[in-house]
Parts: C-alpha cells; sequence; structure tokens
C-alpha cells in the first residue's frame, strides 16, 4: 500500500510539473506569436516605404526622359503613379505604429506634393514647346533637393523601424531560447511518464495498429480503384455526347441557332449559316434579331422574334404561318420554326435554341397539289429535269418535256418517237435494248425510283454525265417507264472542287509558311503542323502532350505581357501559357508579336494570332495559335527607321545651310510661289517667313 501511494504520489507530482511545463509552454509561444506578428509587421511598413520611394523614382525618371526627348512614353510611368502615390504615403502612416516614425511620414507629404508640382510644371513647359525653359527648369536643382528630402525621410523612417525589427528580432530569440528550455524540461517529464508504460504496451498497441492500418489500405485502395473506373467511364461516356451532339447540329437538317440569356448569338450550324448569310464567327455576341431578321410574307412587317418570349417565360414558342426569313444577302425563303429554353443543373433559364427548317418545297408542294392537274405539263415544261415517258417493250418515247429535249439537243416534239437507247448507249450495250427491260414488272424492287448514273449522248454525238431516276406505270393495261433525267455535269464539278478545296485545306494547314499550334484546355500541346516544326526545330513527337507554348515562348516577355494585361484589364494574370491565351479566352481578339525560341536556343520575333477553340455548348476546348515569322519585316522596319534618320540629318544639315548663307535666298514652286526663304532675305525684305 504504502509503495503504491508513493507511485501515485510520483505520478500526481509529474502530472503537475508537466501541467507547469505545459503553461509556460502556452506562454512563451504566446510571446513569439507576438514578436512575430511584431517583426513581420515592421518589414511590411519597410517594404511599402522602399516602394513609395521607388514610385516616386519611377515618376521622375519617365518627367526627365520626357523633358528632355519629348516622347509621351516616358510620361506613363508619371501618369501611372499620379494617383496613386498619396494613397500609399495614406496606407503608409495608417501601417506605422511606431511614434517616433511618424513625423518622418509626416514631413513626406508637402515634400510629395511638391515635387508633383515641380514635375508637373516641367512637363507643362514641355508639352508648350518650350524645351529650353524645361531643361533649365530639370537644371535648377529644385527636383533634386526635393527628391533628396524626401529620400532623407524615407531614410530616417527606415532607419528607426530597422531599430524596432532588431529589437523584434531580440525579443523572438530570447522567447524562442526560453521555449526551448521549456518544452525540453516538459518533454523530459513526459519521456519519464512515457518510458513507464511504454515497453508494457508498445508490443500489442504495435500489432494492432499495423492490422489497422493494412486494413485500411487495403479498403481505400479497393475504393479508389473503383472510383477511377466510374471516372474513366463518366469521362468516355461524356466524350461520346459531346462528339454524338457535335454531329448531329452539324449534319441536322434544320438551321439551329442558340443564345444566351441576353439574347445574343452563341452557336450557328452549318445550315443556319447557310439560311442567314451569316458565319458562327460573324454573328457570335450579336444580338439575335439582327442575324435571324423574318418577316410576314403578306404584311412584309417585321415579325416578333419568339426568343423573348421564351427566355422571359421558359416556355417552347413558335412561328406564325406566312413567315419568311431574309438572309444577309437579301435572300428570302419561308420558314417553319419553334424555339425552346435551354436550361440549367438547378431548371433556370440559361439561353433558348431556336430551330427553323426551309419549307420552300413544302411550300411548292402544297401549292402543286392545289392547283390541280391544270398545271402538270406547265410544271413539267418548266422544271430543269429532263422527264421521258417510254413504252416498256419497246423503248420507243412517247412524251418528253422542254428540259428532256433542251437537255439532248433536240427541237420541240424532237425525242417523240425515238428510241432511248439512242439517248443512253450504254444501256443497249449491257443488251437491255434501250427499252428498260431489265426494269422488268418481276423485279418490281429495281423498278421502283432506282437512279443510277450513265452518260447520256446529244444529237450533235457530244456526250454528257446523267443521272436517271426510273418509275414503272401501267395505263389501260399497257406498261410505261417514267424516266427523271438530270444534267449532274455541274454536280460532278462541284465534287471535284470540293475535293481540290479539301486538298488545299489540308495543303494550308500543312504549310511551311506559317506554324499552327492547338492546345487543349489546359494549354498542353496536341497538334503541332509542319510550319511550326520549320519554325522551331521541333518535331511533333517532341511536343505534343508534353510541354505547352510558353514553354518555347521568352519568359520575360510573357512576365511583361501578363503585368501589362493585368493593368489593361483590372485583373491578376499569372505570367505563363495565361498571358498568351487570356484575351482569346474570354472572345476578345487578339493578336500580337512574341519572341519564340526554337530548339537550339535561338531566338526571332512572330505575330501570333490566338482563337479559342469552344465545343457545341461554347466550352473552351482548346486554343490555337497560328504564328508567322516577323523577322524579316522587323529586318525592313529596322532599314526604314536608318532611312528616315538619314533624311532627317540631310533635312536639318540642308537647312542650316540655307540659313548660314550670307545671301538672300528664297525657293519657289514651278508656278512661282513662294515657298521658303532665310534669315538673310527677311531681312532684306522686312517681311517674315510667314
Amino acid at each position: 500500500m504504502k509503495e503504491k501511494s508513493k507511485i501515485v504520489a510520483t505520478f500526481v507530482c509529474a502530472a503537475l510539473l508537466v501541467a507547469v511545463g505545459v503553461a509556460l509552454a502556452f506562454w512563451a509561444y504566446a510571446q513569439i506569436e507576438i514578436a512575430a506578428a511584431d517583426r513581420k509587421h515592421v518589414a511590411e511598413v519597410s517594404e511599402r516605404a522602399e516602394d513609395l520611394f521607388a514610385t516616386m523614382l519611377e515618376a521622375e525618371t519617365g518627367q526627365r526622359g520626357y523633358s528632355l526627348t519629348g516622347d509621351e512614353t516616358f510620361l506613363e510611368p508619371y501618369l501611372a503613379v499620379l494617383g496613386t502615390v498619396e494613397t500609399k504615403l495614406r496606407e503608409l502612416q495608417q501601417a506605422t505604429v511606431i511614434v517616433p516614425a511618424r513625423p518622418h511620414l509626416d514631413s513626406l507629404a508637402p515634400l510629395i506634393k511638391a515635387k508633383f508640382t515641380e514635375m508637373a510644371e516641367v512637363i507643362a513647359l514641355r508639352r508648350r514647346g518650350d524645351t529650353t525653359g524645361a531643361i533649365a527648369q530639370v537644371g535648377n536643382r529644385r527636383g533634386k533637393k526635393l527628391m533628396d528630402a524626401i529620400r532623407a525621410e524615407i531614410h530616417a523612417f527606415q532607419d528607426i523601424e530597422d531599430a524596432a525589427l532588431a529589437k523584434h528580432e531580440a525579443d523572438f530569440s530570447s522567447n524562442m531560447r526560453r521555449l526551448l528550455v521549456i518544452l525540453s524540461f516538459a518533454g523530459l517529464m513526459v519521456l519519464v511518464l512515457a518510458l513507464s508504460f511504454a515497453y508494457l504496451l508498445h508490443r500489442e498497441a504495435g500489432n494492432r495498429l499495423k492490422d489497422q492500418v493494412l486494413r485500411e489500405t487495403q479498403r481505400l485502395l479497393e475504393e479508389q480503384q473503383a472510383t477511377n473506373l466510374k471516372l474513366k467511364a463518366a469521362n468516355v461516356a461524356v466524350q461520346l455526347s459531346e462528339a454524338k451532339l457535335s454531329v448531329t447540329l452539324h449534319s441536322i437538317g434544320d438551321g439551329v441557332i442558340a443564345t444566351d440569356e441576353t439574347g445574343k448569338v452563341t452557336f450557328l450550324n452549318p445550315v443556319a449559316e447557310q439560311l442567314t448569310g451569316w458565319t458562327l464567327a460573324e454573328s457570335t455576341l450579336l444580338p439575335v434579331e439582327d442575324v435571324f431578321h423574318i418577316i410576314n410574307e403578306e404584311s412584309r412587317q417585321r415579325s416578333t422574334l419568339p426568343v423573348a418570349e421564351t427566355l422571359a417565360r421558359g416556355v417552347v414558342q413558335g412561328l406564325a404561318n406566312h413567315t419568311v426569313l431574309i438572309s444577309r444577302d437579301g435572300r428570302e425563303c419561308p420558314i417553319a420554326d419553334s424555339c425552346a429554353p435551354i436550361r440549367d443543373k438547378l431548371g433556370c433559364v440559361i439561353g433558348a435554341v431556336l430551330v427553323f427548317r426551309d419549307v420552300t418545297k413544302e411550300h411548292a408542294a402544297n401549292q402543286a397539289g392545289l392547283d390541280g392537274a391544270a398545271l402538270i405539263q406547265a410544271i413539267l415544261n418548266t422544271v430543269s429535269d429532263g422527264i421521258i415517258t417510254l413504252h416498256a417493250s419497246s423503248g420507243v418515247i412517247e412524251r418528253a418535256n422542254s428540259a428532256a429535249e433542251q437537255m439532248f439537243g433536240f427541237g420541240a416534239t424532237g425525242l417523240i418517237g425515238k428510241n432511248f437507247s439512242q439517248l443512253v448507249p450504254e444501256l443497249d450495250r449491257e443488251g437491255n435494248r434501250g427499252a428498260l427491260a431489265y426494269y422488268n414488272a418481276s423485279d418490281a424492287a429495281r423498278a421502283a425510283g432506282l437512279g443510277r448514273e450513265v452518260v447520256g449522248r446529244r444529237n450533235d454525238g457530244s456526250t454528257f454525265p446523267l443521272e436517271i431516276s426510273v418509275s414503272e406505270m401501267k395505263v389501260g393495261g399497257t406498261r410505261y417507264f417514267n424516266g427523271i433525267l438530270r444534267n449532274i455535269s455541274a454536280r460532278k464539278r462541284a465534287e471535284e472542287a470540293l475535293v481540290k478545296a479539301g486538298a488545299l485545306q489540308s495543303a494550308i494547314f500543312n504549310s511551311a509558311n506559317f506554324s499552327s499550334i492547338a492546345t487543349d484546355a489546359k494549354g498542353v500541346i496536341q497538334i503541332f503542323n509542319v510550319g511550326a516544326e520549320r519554325m522551331l526545330g521541333y518535331d511533333a513527337g517532341d511536343v505534343v502532350n508534353k510541354i505547352t507554348p510558353a514553354d518555347i515562348s521568352d519568359s520575360p516577355e510573357l512576365i511583361i505581357r501578363a503585368k501589362a494585361l493585368s493593368g489593361e484589364l483590372g485583373l491578376t494574370i499569372t505570367p505563363g501559357f495565361e498571358a498568351l491565351v487570356f484575351k482569346a479566352s474570354r472572345g476578345i481578339e487578339d493578336i500580337y508579336e512574341l519572341t519564340y525560341i526554337r530548339k537550339d536556343g535561338s531566338r526571332f520575333p512572330a505575330i501570333v494570332s490566338v482563337t479559342a477553340l469552344r465545343d457545341a455548348q461554347t466550352a473552351i476546348i482548346g486554343y490555337l495559335l497560328i504564328g508567322t515569322d516577323n523577322t524579316a519585316r522587323k529586318r525592313i522596319e529596322a532599314e526604314q527607321e536608318q532611312l528616315a534618320q538619314r533624311l532627317r540629318d540631310q533635312q536639318f544639315y540642308t537647312r542650316s545651310l540655307f540659313e548660314s548663307n550670307i545671301d538672300a535666298l528664297m525657293t519657289t514652286d514651278s508656278g512661282g510661289i513662294i515657298t521658303d526663304v532665310n534669315n538673310q532675305m527677311e531681312a532684306l525684305t522686312g517681311c517674315t517667313r510667314d
């Protein structure tokens, strides 16, 4: 019992010692935090003082550069800090807590005001053209005295702050030593207590911990594996969905226009581009009423768009009947459409989609049905396709419209009674005897509207590509074939032109005269064309899926560009790839000059045009950077500048000779009008040059 009491007493004493040590540790830690906060505050105040003085130096340097050269670009630092110096001084005064340092800041206000007044006077003299006065004002040492006084006050302020910082450093070090002693003592006490129990509990606790860690690790790995599989499946599903949606919108036969919640255009599919006459690039962010111009067919008054109603009420709207769409080039076509809201996951309306189609053919078909049989012959004589009716057994042509006669070069009724094999010789060569017996009644599936390409022969013996669509009919028990013939020469030429255009597009993209670099949304290069390989010396395999365009650009230029964009847009832009594409990501056209770095380390100037690549939902999926080597233009500009300088020197020399001549001189134009006189002529005539 006595031993147990001693053990309890020992543990109680140890616990008290530990409690005291912990309390002392908390006290020391609190002192350290106070000292660290004071030290940080003093450092920040000193840094602000340095920034204030640097700002004044930049303003003075810009003012002096403008006074000497008259170049307004030298005033940019001065103008940039004109309204910010007083604010920085007030912030510095508010941040200063050391009482002896405050009088120095109070003395700075009138000195800074006087300095800016002096700089403004010099700038005003220079802008009025008084270069001598401006230079004299700069050289009278008044500005230097003001800057010396400002420098002295800031240095005195910094000396006080540095002394305070040294004191805080000493306090911090002293508190750290106290904390170390306290922690060492507390640690020793804890170690004594821990060793009393560690040996008994170590083995069992260690085994339990190992088993628990192993089971938890296995569980986390299984969950991670399952999560990865789900993410992979979801990613594949999203990609498939986006691809299907893009293909659908680009292949659908109806025009599709999407807008944002303000009614501005965000998407046009190819059919909408064709019907409206606007391209997606031209119409993006334009009001939808500027792109989709509709009127009433009968009154010719502008019709109300359903987009505004859809956005306001969130319901599907349709157009009234007899609506006509007027394209950008003035073409008109009747349309039918509907407008539906686009909603986000929360059900809020974030835009509208307008789906419309050209109903010209539908109207024509309805009109034809209403006109009746009386108009059939007129239609046959006005259609551009040839229509021929012939006997199924003999192939003799019984009826042909004027388009067929013109197609084959015959006069009116010139085709009647002729055998069809005279018009399409290859059918006879195939053993069809020109009567189209190949499409007999036992093979009705092939005779019903089957179209094929053949070669037609005109009356003068010339040939042309022809498309035939044949159907069978019976009149009074007699079989006939109706053939619709279409001259596809223009289509063939168009197909050839399309093939050439595709080849031309491929040639342009793979041109060695400019670089085309496409990236994903994060900036990693995905496409690196032949021109980029030639300009930069990299193979596509060296950069694709490995680096960003920022890695082959001049880093200091990226820093300068990021700083300029941050100032221009009022945002913080990080140097790197973000600085290259920031404007394009906001839908702003961006063309700028940039220095590219080749694989061998050499550099060259390039003009870069940046475009954001977007999916059907206008989300950015990447960027396209098209660059051209600007070395030749830079060289020409340098040569032109040298020539211009020589010309100015020559003009100055000529003028000096003209003015220094002791004789009175004047020059005239071809009409005898005086164009210039020297000082001697002014003195001789008593008239000024003006």
